[in-house]
């Protein structure tokens, strides 16, 4: 049998230094030899959130020793690999220069492909990286900057379906947790906190439920929380963990709502499907209640769902690399890889027209 294809794939978008080794055998099998995470936590919890310039010099400090750790797990040198698959957008642009460049230079230098990755699509096609999942499928991405509804047709065939209106689902559990005095990460602690709290005490609002669009607003629960907040001022440690709760709960109510007429539209464009699946993937998808929720959606509208396990859920090199090797098969490589530069805004369906506006860095979603 033929050797498998390695693709080395490096994750630089955010507060994640990340390098991965995944392997593709000849039959289409995938296999992670090696996935190496730094976090950047610590460096950024003082300020309650990611701080771009001190991300971008953590990069620098870290991502040649992620590389050598992530070939060393994968029992391969630099010679073993086919290509070098980088994120070069979205995110913070300093944090994906010092990914592209680094990507950029061991191309040049071993002659190896070079495939820069949209950070989105390897959310996007990370199922099939676990799992054998045809195309098209229905894709929900939820994480701190984005929340899309997605039909995914195929390797670089995406239409987006619905948006967030203004935050992301991740921002708002972040900015909730804050306004809650929960520490950095907000989203982890908000859903801790929410364990041990009544998720009927509060009559929050699920913003958008019953609209025929199927796009998303958390701007109004956010002001809801804090109302009640202020109403009970001071809080209770079970004043918040009620708050959490309460918040979690409408949040994934108001999730699942828009996603169910996403289903439903989604079936009405592909009516062959026998089983259609249904894909949530991003940073958020690791909330257990917002899983639940959708488990019981999909069931309903009879669609399986698939979430990638945690270390695929949050930002990762394996499912850059796996990006990466996805369009090295389908043969959707730039001409010119290496005068590809970092994109700070990189709509995953750039066809459509944006959603709410664009500025001189492009579209913002």
């Amino acid at each position: 049998m033929p050797a498998a294809t390695l693709f080395l794939g490096i994750e630089t978008s955010c507060d994640e230094t990340a390098a991965a080794v995944v392997a593709l055998s000849a039959d289409g099998r995938a296999e992670i030899r090696s996935n190496a995470v730094l976090s950047q936590i610590e460096e950024h919890a003082a300020f309650g959130g990611v701080v771009p310039e001190i991300a971008a010099r953590a990069h620098v400090e870290a991502l040649d020793g992620i590389i050598r750790a992530a070939l060393a797990d994968a029992g391969a040198t630099l010679a073993d690999i086919d290509g070098v698959a980088a994120t070069a957008g979205p995110g913070l642009i300093g944090g994906l220069i010092v990914g592209l460049v680094t990507a950029r230079a061991i191309a040049a230098a071993t002659g190896k492909t070079l495939v820069p990755v949209n950070h989105l699509e390897g959310h996007a096609l990370s199922p099939r990286l676990i799992a054998a999942i045809d195309f098209p499928y229905l894709l929900l991405l939820v994480s701190g900057g984005h929340t899309q509804i997605v039909a995914v047709e195929g390797v670089g065939r995406y239409r987006r379906m619905a948006s967030t209106i203004e935050d992301a689902l991740g921002e708002a559990f972040d900015k909730t947790a804050k306004l809650l005095g929960l520490p950095y990460p907000g989203g982890p602690a908000l859903e801790i906190a929410a364990q041990t709290g009544d998720s009927d005490r509060f009559a929050l609002p699920r913003p958008m439920k019953g609209e025929a669009r199927p796009d998303f607003s958390f701007s109004g629960l956010k002001t809801a929380v804090r109302q009640a907040a202020t109403a009970i001022a001071p809080l209770t440690e079970q004043d918040i963990a009620d708050l959490a709760a309460s918040f979690q709960k409408a949040a994934a109510d108001a999730v699942a709502d828009r996603v169910a007429r996403a289903l439903d539209r989604f079936l009405a464009e592909h009516p062959g499907s026998k089983r259609p699946t249904l894909v949530i993937a991003g940073g958020v998808a690791a909330n257990k209640a917002l899983r639940a929720a959708l488990e019981e959606t999909a069931a309903k509208g009879g669609f399986t769902l698939v979430a990638p396990p945690l270390a695929l859920c949050t930002d990762n090199a394996a499912m850059i690399a796996w990006a990466g090797l996805e369009r090295f098969r389908a043969g959707l490589l730039p001409a010119n890889p290496f005068a590809l530069e970092a994109r700070p805004r990189w709509p995953l369906d750039e066809a459509a027209a944006p959603l709410y506006g664009a500025g001189r860095k492009g579209a913002k979603a």
